[in-house]
């Protein structure tokens, strides 16, 4: 399980993770907690439905919010890392996009999620992606490639240089 893998992942190395999450409302953190042992690992989240949340709460820029929405790179980076700061975790995750059924446009389709992953070595990453299906499968499809992103950069610091 993937979670697992993670949790021993990042005991192995002495890292803290927080969340930054919008579409999954939470389904990140829960995935996470529900591994025993996860407050040793996992430091807190920020369940940001809202753009205020976003804004206010995670230092997500207003002109970010309005130039290109809060389904977006720029927003994802942000919000990332602004959870890391705001939590103080050696890896902030996040993630926002549009989990349907409504929502969507031509160039926002239902299923797009931005996820944004800021790390101790900079600079901060940001994913794309676009999943079919109903309202539930893209949260799921999307927590479990969030936590899978962490999982890939934990193992590169295992790779020989």
């Amino acid at each position: 399980m993937i979670e697992q893998r993670l949790a021993q992942k990042l005991l192995q190395h002495s890292l803290t993770i927080c969340l930054a999450e919008s579409c999954t409302g939470g389904l990140i953190a829960k995935r996470l907690t529900d591994q025993a042992g996860s407050s040793a690992y996992v430091v807190g989240g920020v369940v940001a439905y809202a753009n205020s949340v976003k804004q206010h709460v995670l230092g997500v820029s207003r002109d970010t919010l309005e130039t290109f929405g809060a389904v977006s790179a720029e927003t994802a980076l942000e919000m990332a890392e602004g959870a890391r700061r705001l939590l103080g975790a050696d890896i902030a995750l996040s993630i926002t996009g549009i989990a349907g059924p409504g929502g969507g446009s031509p160039t926002k389709p239902v299923g797009l999620t931005y996820m944004g992953l800021a790390t101790p070595t900079p600079p901060t990453q940001t994913f794309r992606y676009v999943w079919a299906g109903d309202r539930e499968t893209v949260r799921m499809h999307s927590a479990t490639q969030a936590l899978q992103l962490v999982l890939d950069w934990l193992e590169t610091l295992e790779q020989p240089l």
